[in-house]
């Protein structure tokens, strides 16, 4: 019996073939780095490539990015245009969702970002992505928030408008339609 986790040789085919396509058409994301490098290092992490498809499945188009990161650390971030879709209209986190007692969404990001066994974008790294490219400029995404701003109910996001990156505050509890999360995998 197959593991769930485990992905099948043509599924692991189907995702190295997207993953080098992208990683082919945005070189800009990472400089001095070659695919060959790239596929040595998600084979030998067998682990993560289910987390790598998650992150495929759900609209992020995760793609190899150099943010603030200690060297040889490969990052895979989604690279979407917008905040994906398939992780949007959550609320922060399990505690946020645990309050709301009225028109609760289906979940939060920080809950989705665990079963999923990625990382949120810290602020720094959401600002580094954003020197990559233009994202977030119709939607938003929850980034993962410091205790001394979340011990008050409240998190931060981010999104691109009028050609700056804004981080915003808000209720912990909010959620939107476009509202979803960037998520991020260290290998």
């Amino acid at each position: 019996m197959k593991n769930q986790y485990n992905l099948s040789p043509q599924e692991q085919h189907e995702l190295f073939s997207l993953l080098k396509l992208r990683f082919e058409t945005s070189m800009q994301r990472h400089p001095n780095t070659s695919w060959e490098q790239v596929l040595n290092r998600i084979s030998n992490n067998p682990d993560k490539l289910y987390t790598l498809q998650q992150m495929e499945r759900s609209g992020g188009e995760p793609d190899l990015v150099m943010l603030d990161s200690n060297p040889g650390d490969f990052i895979f971030c989604d690279c979407s245009r917008e905040s994906p879709k398939g992780r949007r209209s959550l609320c922060y986190d399990p505690e946020a969702l645990a309050a709301r007692k009225q028109n609760k969404p289906t979940g939060s990001a920080m809950g989705m970002a665990r079963e999923m066994g990625v990382s949120l974008l810290t602020e720094n790294q959401y600002i580094s992505l954003q020197q990559l490219g233009d994202f977030d400029t119709r939607t938003s995404s929850w980034l993962e928030t410091p205790a001394d701003i979340r011990i008050h109910g409240g998190a931060i996001f981010g999104d691109r408008r009028y050609g700056r990156v804004f981080v915003y505050h808000n209720g912990s509890e909010s959620y939107y339609a476009v509202r979803g999360f960037r998520a991020c995998l260290l290998f």
